[in-house]
Parts: C-alpha cells; sequence; structure tokens
C-alpha cells in the first residue's frame, strides 16, 4: 500500500502526487509501488527494499544525496509470542522522505491524532526524531503490559499445578529477548545519528534526541529487569509444580497404605479360612469385628503419618 502525506498549517492531510515536502509511507509495497516511488523521489529501488527484510538490524546509512535509516519498532501479534519487533525504514533525500515497513504500524494515525510541537513533513529530521520517540515510547507501553501479564500468570501459577502458566512466561521472554535485542540495535542508530553531521539538527532537535535516547535507555534497563524476573519466575514455578506433584504422590502414596489395610484382612479371611468368631455360624459378628480392628489399624496408621506430615 503507497501513501502520500503532507502538512497543511498543522493537520497531516492526504496527497496524490509526489510533491516536495511529502511523506511517503509504503506498507508491505508491492514491486510496482516500489518502482513508482523510486521514479517519482529519485530513492534507489534497492533501497526501498532494504527495510522489507524481516531480519533486518537497525543501521543508518549514507549514499550520496540520501540517508537511510532503519530501526526495529514493536508489535503486537496474534501468534503465542505477544510482543515482537519489525523492521522500520526511513529514508530522506533533500525532497522527501519515505517510511516503509512490512506491517501497518499506525504512523499515520499516531501521527495525525496528535498534534506534536513543530511536527511538519518538510522538517525531515525532525520528523525522524518524532517517529523514534513515539516508537520508544510504544515500547515502555509494552514493557509495562508484559509486567501485568507476569503480575497475573504468577496469581494464577501459585495453586496450580499445570504447564501453561510457564509456557505464557515462556512466551514472554522471548518478548524481551527480542525487544532488548532490538533497543541495543535502536541505541547504537541513535548514538550515529547524534555524532552525524549529514544531518542538520537545531536546539530543539537535539534536546529531542537526548529525550529519544533517555526513554531508550530506561526501555533497556526495564527490559533487562523484566528479563531477569520472568527467568527467576520461570524457575520458581518450575519448583513449585515439582513440589507440588510431590505433595500429590505423597498422600496418594499415603491414602495407598491405610487401604491396603483393609484388602490385607479380606485376603487372610477368605472364603477357604475359618473366621474367628464364627464357630456358631449364622452371625455377622465375626464380619463386624474384623471390619472394626481393620479400621482401628487404618486409623492408627493415618494418626501417625498425619503426625510425620504425610497429609
Amino acid at each position: 500500500m503507497l501513501f502520500i502525506y503532507r502538512t497543511v498549517g498543522s493537520e497531516l492531510v492526504f496527497e496524490d502526487n509526489f510533491e516536495k515536502g511529502s511523506w511517503i509511507n509504503l506498507i508491505n509495497p508491492t514491486e510496482a509501488e516500489i518502482q513508482k516511488v523510486a521514479a517519482g523521489t529519485n530513492i534507489s529501488v534497492e533501497m526501498l527494499q532494504y527495510p522489507l527484510d524481516d531480519e533486518e538490524v537497525s543501521r543508518m546509512e549514507i549514499d550520496e544525496d540520501q540517508t537511510m535509516l532503519i530501526f526495529n519498532a514493536p508489535i503486537m501479534t496474534k501468534e503465542e509470542v505477544v510482543y515482537d519487533t519489525i523492521p522500520v525504514g526511513i529514508i530522506l533525500n533533500d525532497d522527501f522522505i519515505v517510511t516503509i515497513c512490512l506491517e501497518d504500524i499506525n504512523l499515520y494515525q499516531e501521527f495525525a491524532s496528535t498534534r506534536l510541537k513543530g511536527m511538519a513533513t518538510f522538517k525531515k529530521n525532525r520528523f525522524i526524531l518524532q517517529l523514534f520517540h513515539k516508537k520508544t515510547k510504544l515500547y515502555l507501553k509494552y514493557l509495562r503490559d508484559i509486567s501485568l501479564r507476569t503480575n497475573e500468570i504468577e496469581a494464577e501459577q501459585r495453586t496450580s499445578l499445570s504447564n501453561k502458566g510457564l509456557v505464557r512466561l515462556l512466551n514472554l521472554q522471548k518478548s524481551l529477548v527480542y525487544f532488548t535485542t532490538a533497543l541495543h540495535s535502536n541505541a547504537k542508530v541513535m548514538e550515529r545519528l547524534q555524532k552525524s553531521r549529514s544531518i542538520k539538527k537545531y536546539e530543539e532537535d537535539e534536546d529531542l534526541l537526548e529525550d529519544v535516547i533517555i526513554e531508550n535507555t530506561q526501555a533497556i534497563e526495564m527490559a533487562g529487569i523484566y528479563s531477569k524476573i520472568t527467568a527467576n519466575m520461570m524457575n520458581a514455578f518450575a519448583s513449585f509444580i515439582s513440589n507440588n506433584l510431590n505433595n500429590a504422590m505423597k498422600f496418594l502414596t499415603a491414602v495407598t497404605i491405610i487401604l491396603a489395610v483393609p484388602t490385607m484382612f479380606a485376603s487372610f479371611w477368605g472364603m477357604n479360612v475359618n473366621v474367628p468368631f464364627g464357630a456358631g455360624g449364622g452371625t455377622l459378628l465375626p464380619f463386624f469385628c474384623i471390619c472394626g480392628v481393620a479400621a482401628v489399624i487404618c486409623g492408627i496408621i493415618a494418626f501417625w503419618m498425619n503426625k510425620k506430615g504425610m497429609f
């Protein structure tokens, strides 16, 4: 999909043609759309195709009159691993700024729904920093969501023998690994952007870049802390499950031992063995006597096992 935007006053509006100062947003583009953008902006096709590799790492590349930045943005998925990252490419030259991504990460909605100070598509350098700022804040939001999900799993898993909680924690752990890797890569791009002289930055831009770097560092620290917490929780829950299983097996073993007593009595006085007090016949007294003795022995064993913590 191909969308062209331009700021008019303080509003972001759609355009049909490539005009200087426009923002071109490509979402999982076709080859025809890539060729059209390349012809309309004088940006090389090769550079437009780099961000479409879902394994592309964050980096900055300067080629003559065009600059490309690739950073990893957080996304939510419908798979077991709830959170993932995806490369987003930002390519700019003297006249245009192009963003390209394999999935719709709601760039237009984010910029159209909030009126950012000094936001304009023709202010390309500031636009880049504002985009970095929004996506870094999204990392922080998703990290807080992961923390809440972790607390919910902890509450559910305390009394459960199921492995579902461990699987959910494992998926969150994977998400945190993706986040940590992406944030470290983004930090290198921001560091190079801060030192680069090819992209002009005004005083307000410098302040915004510093804010982005600070928030990215905060996100890295949060991801590291949550990763350690989830890893420790997984180990603790594995121990809880093992301990609960041991307790269940111990209880079943105790019950089996107690139930073995009546079975043993019934085996001793079978059909071919004389029953005590049964010489006269025609009375249930011997039966009740044997059952009573068995019950007393079972009670004694149960009492002893209870004192030993078998129940």
